[in-house]
């Protein structure tokens, strides 16, 4: 069919096993096979509204609602307000700040190791596994996605991306220069993969974490022209655009699987990772990217699975992120999978049981958000959001779905019952706390380590004789500003292994820069280098359709600090400190690298 255009040590925790009958895995009336494939795709501020059969009549696409029609599609399905918490929920069938997960930089994207994620559940049980795109759930090995489960990662683990044309991409820890738009290049990668595994009988998990529409409003110019002159304000229109490139490139991966004669046997979902990026229709809801209201979390949830998924279905049960990985251990008959106690709960019942009995094997549940301190309560009818006098919110869904009447003084015991569950709940995710996660040094499978300026701190504070480029310190973020010798940066590092340790950083320096001496520092040993040459580039031009927020990237010139005799093991913190300078400023810095030495 054509479609338009370190698994020993999580082996402790708990085994969830399903029962298998005569080597086929029945879900209502159907026998399926035990290792069906499964397509998942997630796109990047993608909001519920940009889907034409969500009725938005300014958008066009023919695969998303294609996909819908052929299976079920999840009405009132949640995520979390942005995105590395919704990543980190999705993979491991937990609320994120178990996960550790609890913003978006700084580290504070990290999962924790030992968490079990849908890629190591499915490797364990015989299949190939690959991701293409954004991962935004840590940089360095183990918290990779090679060290998270993936045999194969093509693409960049942080946050967002600078330029998405001809961009440095990643495939496996090694960079190479990628050509075309990122998302055409990552669907190719995806695709030649697919095959490679099809042509092997494997089993496979193909995990395609797109990276857009999230910003810099960069889209090729056949999608631009068509939205541009439509008399959308800018943003819109170029967000239009970038989906509508997902959709005939979600088109593409379709297409491929139909050519492998593997339909019937793959599992495909879609869905997104949080509101809307900008002001922008959203089906009546309130909120966007970052709210805890109805815009900011409620996303499209597709899932095609031919002769075991009835097409043209839909469920209006609420469900969320945390799902996914129990449904998908359902779906593919997986046992004995080792993993921690899950939040979430399979949607399977809900896909085959008959309306008139959902609610005897769908009991009522509550689903939590939460970002930057404030949270929501989500039920069947009701949604309580921290704020307004009482410090709470209520909103009957079913009545007002545009949560334009606060109802909390008129239902005071719901309120009261609701922020009780908030509480009790946030109290049993975040009892581990949100210490930083230390980046992994010195790794025998990846003995090369990369610190990106945007995970460091910077002491004594932003702006305090040491700045970062941009005024939050995000993705592709860099240190400048640089004006004090009694500044410095530093990052958490966990050394596994002792050993010699070869430093080098990333730098921009100009004329005055130039005899600045810099010392690196990690376990009482230390290493210096003085600058002794001027690189200075412009920034690499960006074809920005809307002027960005994001800061610019630019070409980094390496150079070798010193080595390091690191003789223990433990957690640290890795400073990069200024001894002396000519001018008014050190160099600026994009990266501190830490290569151990292996004989």
């Amino acid at each position: 069919m054509k479609y338009a255009p370190s698994i020993l040590k999580k082996l402790k925790f708990v085994s969830a096993c399903l029962t298998l009958i005569a080597g086929s895995l029945f879900i209502g009336n159907a026998v399926f096979a035990k290792s069906p494939n499964v397509l998942l795709i997630i796109t990047d501020d993608q909001g519920y509204g940009d889907v034409t059969s969500h009725g938005n009549p300014d958008i066009h696409t023919p695969v998303h609602d294609q996909l819908a029609s052929e299976g079920v599609r999840f009405d009132r399905y949640y995520v979390s307000p942005v995105c590395a918490p919704t990543r980190a929920a999705l993979l491991t069938g937990r609320y994120h700040p178990r996960t550790g997960v609890h913003g978006v930089t700084r580290g504070h994207e990290v999962m924790r190791e030992d968490e079990v994620t849908i890629a190591e559940v499915l490797k364990a049980n015989g299949y190939s596994t690959g991701a293409f795109g954004k991962w935004h759930n840590g940089e360095s090995y183990p918290h990779h996605p090679n060290g998270q489960g993936f045999d194969e990662f093509i693409g960049f683990c942080a946050g967002h991306w600078n330029n998405y044309f001809d961009t440095p991409l990643e495939r496996n820890g090694e960079v190479f220069q990628s050509e075309g738009f990122i998302i055409d290049t990552l669907t190719d990668y995806a695709i030649d993969w697919m095959k490679k595994q099809n042509e092997a009988n494997q089993p496979w998990f193909c995990y395609v974490p797109y990276n857009t529409p999230h910003t810099p409003w960069q889209v090729p110019e056949k999608f631009w022209k068509k939205y541009q002159g439509k008399g959308l304000e800018p943003a819109t229109a170029c967000a239009y655009a970038m989906v509508e490139n997902i959709d005939f490139n979600m088109g593409r991966l379709l297409e491929c699987v139909d050519d492998l004669q593997q339909r019937e046997n793959t599992i495909v979902i879609f869905m997104t990772d949080n509101g809307a990026n900008t002001n922008r229709y959203n089906a009546g809801m309130r909120g966007r990217k970052g709210s805890n209201h109805e815009g900011g979390t409620r996303v499209p949830l597709f899932i095609r699975y031919p002769n075991v998924i009835p097409a043209g279905l839909k469920v209006e049960e609420i469900t969320a992120h945390i799902d996914i990985l129990p449904t998908l251990v359902e779906l593919t008959g997986s046992k004995s999978i080792p993993t921690k106690p899950l939040d979430g709960k399979s949607l399977v019942p809900l896909i085959h049981e008959q309306a008139e009995t959902v609610d005897k094997i769908w009991p009522e549940r509550t689903l939590f958000t939460v970002w930057k301190g404030k949270g929501a309560a989500r039920t069947q009818k009701w949604r309580a959001v921290m704020g307004g006098k009482s410090g709470w919110m209520l909103f009957d869904m079913q009545d007002d779905p545009g949560e334009t009447n606060n109802v909390a003084e008129k239902y005071p015991q719901v309120i009261r019952e609701l922020a009780m569950q908030y509480e009790q709940w946030w109290a049993d995710v975040s009892q581990e706390g949100f210490d930083p996660i230390p980046t992994v040094v010195g790794h025998s499978d990846r003995p090369e380590t990369s610190l990106s300026a945007h995970y460091s701190y910077l002491e004594p504070a932003q702006g305090q004789g040491i700045s970062y480029q941009g005024a939050n310190g995000w993705a592709n973020d860099y240190v400048t500003n640089w004006t004090s010798a009694d500044a410095y940066a530093r990052w958490p590092v966990e050394v596994v292994n002792s050993g010699q340790y070869e430093v080098s950083i990333d730098y921009i320096a100009d004329e005055e820069a130039v005899g600045s001496e810099l010392q690196a520092e990690v376990a009482a040993q230390k290493a210096s280098v003085t600058v002794n040459q001027v690189h200075n580039p412009p920034v690499i031009p960006s074809p920005d359709r809307i002027p960005r927020k994001e800061v610019y990237a630019k070409d980094w010139k390496r150079l070798k600090v010193g080595m390091l005799n690191v003789d223990q093991t433990g957690t640290f913190d890795l400073k990069l400190k200024g001894l002396s300078k000519p001018g008014k400023q050190f160099p600026e810095i994009k990266t501190i690298i830490l290569k151990r030495i292996v004989d």
